[in-house]
């Protein structure tokens, strides 16, 4: 199980660019959201290569601004599962562009259940 956890690692690198900014000149927290929930269903289907939904979303905690300009860096790991619930943790780096700096921006989980073609609840792993 720590190879399928650790394979299902996925880290994916954007760029914040004007149209994605709010009046503050920083990224807009609703797409930092939808970037989480998409590293996170991916994190979720590596993991367990079935059909998933996602069911809640834990505590989000917006530590710092993303600037406009800056590399945005998320990272979603397994961090618990059981037969039919897994929770992927999801992490936002900012980096400047021209510099090493580095810092952790937003954090949070996501939850997910695995279903059948009509929707109905499945285990997670067989």
């Amino acid at each position: 199980m720590e190879e399928r956890i650790k394979k299902s690692e996925t880290r994916q690198a954007k760029i914040v660019f004007k149209s994605l900014v709010n009046d503050h000149n920083t990224l807009f927290g609703g797409v930092a959201l939808q970037w989480m929930d998409e590293i996170s269903y991916i994190t979720a289907t590596r993991f367990c290569r079935k059909k998933l939904v996602t069911i809640s979303t834990g505590k989000i905690n917006f530590k710092n601004p993303i600037p406009y300009g800056t590399i945005v860096e998320l990272i979603g790991t397994v961090e618990k599962y059981g037969s039919v619930k897994l929770e992927i943790k999801v992490e936002v780096y900012i980096e400047q562009k021209y510099s090493e700096e580095r810092k952790l921006a937003v954090e949070g989980s996501f939850f997910f259940a695995a279903v059948d073609d009509n929707n109905q609840p499945i285990k997670l792993i067989d």
